[in-house]
């Protein structure tokens, strides 16, 4: 059997036999034949262009982020650990640390687990009624003619613009205890009396209104967002299911939803972080004094900073409450990062 010489990439002669494999060089070879075909070159670089352009284009995003968030947020936390109070602002004296001794005040308050207990019902019954009727009003414009859901796509939009101090107050006008729109249509009903009645009177009945405000405005992009996924499930499967005979709720069980549930996770998320920290509602309605059986971490925390001067224990609530919401946020950047791996 004859041997070949073949010239290695340091000068060196490597012999090897005819029609076998010649490995050339060392471990510092960066190139050679493995059964008649090039090597794989075994170093390659960390970021190529291509890579790095999703970076160099969030970056403004994350340092504008940084720059308006991270020092507040900083300032917040450190204040949480001090005790600051009015006297010290007006005099501008250093606060003085007391390390942990406000969060542990905080825990001891029944006052602080009633809220959070509160602002936990409100945002799980807010999310369940806005997503499942944005849901409803999505099925419903599958089913309409153009012309109608491109009415009700523009009615919603236009509702979804309107800030929310001023949808707070036309609600607060509807159930208004003496001119309210609501009080008399529901005082023409045989038997009731709703004349000068107050939805506020009864802690319960002042949550279904501000709950009320807080759906009308999430609805619209609900509504408009869960439609745009619809819009992605094949007419073919669909179509299968009918003829096999299945009825409307077992096609939407069986072929919509599983295809519409990612993004189902997505905005039931972001309404939980949104209904979460609702605060311009509930402060219209209660005329910038909610009664305690109104508030929430929101309210809560800025009435015991500003309201009684309790600077550090406010900072304090509002930290909490930025931890309770970021494991809100890990779970959707979670969600976000699944639907990018099954895409």
């Amino acid at each position: 059997m004859e041997n070949l010489v073949v010239s290695g990439p340091t000068g060196t002669d490597v012999v090897a036999p005819a029609g076998g494999s010649a490995a050339l060089g060392g471990a510092d070879a960066g190139a050679g034949l493995i059964d008649g075909e090039p090597a794989t070159p075994r170093r390659r670089r960390l970021f190529s262009s291509e890579q790095a352009t999703p970076y160099l284009l969030i970056a403004p995003a994350v340092v504008a982020l940084v720059a308006l968030l991270g020092y507040p947020l900083f300032r917040v936390v450190v204040l949480s650990f001090q005790d600051m109070r009015h006297r010290q602002l007006i005099r501008g004296e250093d606060p003085a640390w007391i390390g942990f001794d406000n969060y542990t005040k905080i825990f001891q308050d029944t006052e602080f687990w009633a809220v959070v207990t509160r602002t936990v019902v409100f945002t799980a019954v807010a999310v369940v009624v806005s997503v499942l009727l944005g849901l409803v009003v999505a099925l419903l414009m599958r089913r309409v003619a153009r012309p109608v859901r491109t009415a009700m796509v523009v009615a919603m939009m236009l509702a979804w613009a309107m800030p929310g101090l001023v949808s707070s107050q036309v609600f607060l006008w509807l159930v208004d205890a003496n001119f309210g729109v609501v009080n008399w249509m529901i005082d023409q009903i045989p038997g009731v009396d709703f004349h000068n009645h107050s939805w506020f009177a009864d802690p319960k009945q002042g949550w279904i209104v501000i709950a009320g405000i807080v759906v009308w405005g999430a609805l619209p992009f609900l509504a408009v967002t869960l439609f745009a996924g619809m819009s992605q499930v094949p007419k073919e499967l669909t179509e299968a299911a009918t003829v096999d005979g299945a009825n409307p709720w077992q096609v939407f069980r069986a072929v919509t939803l599983p295809v519409l549930r990612p993004l189902l996770g997505i905005v039931t998320t972001l309404s939980v972080i949104w209904d979460f920290q609702v605060f311009t509602q509930i402060w219209v309605v209660r005329n910038g004094k909610p009664e305690l059986s109104f508030q929430t971490l929101s309210t809560y925390s800025y009435l015991t900073a500003f309201g009684q001067s309790k600077y550090s224990v406010g900072s304090a609530i509002a930290v909490i409450t930025v931890l309770l919401m970021l494991g809100v946020m890990i779970f959707y950047v979670r969600q976000m990062f699944k639907i990018g791996e099954q895409d």
